[in-house]
């Protein structure tokens, strides 16, 4: 009788056990849907004004009447292998071996495959990331920031914003007076000296 008492005693500890964790589980699993809701609303408020911490980069200003817009095809045309892989595939260079992460010339950085102007060589600064770094762009609409989730991370894409090719990200971990660094693959740019642009 005492062992069917004990064995009794023992199931409703077991079952108020198992019911406080499924609580807590549901509470959780409510909890992270509330989180994913926000994280949806705040992406979609986020399609014109990328906002990261306090600083809203800006994709209002575009000029979607000057767009650059070519099928597959001529881009493999036009562009390298490297550049095509980069700018239509949204690769990724190794870090340390880009031919602007050291560039020191004055002028003006454009985009490999429109000619876009993009930064300008005073907003170049090292960053010791491995890749050309800037702290700003050269004008609001030259270049567009999109939410970037693949590879298992949340990142601010940064594209031209006249042919949509793909330049690196933009992390918030940048001097002043922007506190961005604009982290950008060599193959995506070509260089104007400033001679050029008089």
């Amino acid at each position: 009788m005492r062992n069917f008492f004990l064995k009794s005693f023992c199931l409703i500890i077991g079952l108020a056990i198992l019911s406080s964790c499924s609580q807590a589980q549901q509470k959780s699993t409510a909890k992270t849907d509330t989180k994913s809701q926000t994280q949806k609303t705040e992406n979609t408020m986020s399609e014109d004004k990328f906002i990261i911490k306090d600083k809203t980069l800006d994709n209002t200003k575009i000029d979607e009447n000057n767009k650059v817009v070519k099928s597959e095809e001529e881009w493999k045309k036009q562009l390298t292998p490297e550049q095509f892989q980069i700018l239509r595939k949204k690769g990724t260079e190794y870090a340390f071996t880009g031919k602007f992460y050291k560039h020191k010339d004055k002028g003006l950085y454009v985009c490999a495959g429109c000619g876009n102007e993009l930064f300008t060589s005073e907003q170049k600064y090292d960053s010791g990331c491995g890749w050309p770094s800037f702290y700003d762009g050269i004008a609001a609409g030259k270049i567009k920031t999109t939410l970037d989730t693949t590879h298992g991370m949340t990142r601010t894409e940064i594209t031209c914003a006249r042919c949509d090719g793909h330049l690196g990200h933009v992390f918030e971990d940048g001097p002043n007076p922007t506190g961005l660094r604009y982290c950008v693959n060599s193959i995506s740019i070509d260089f104007k000296k400033k001679e050029e642009n008089k």
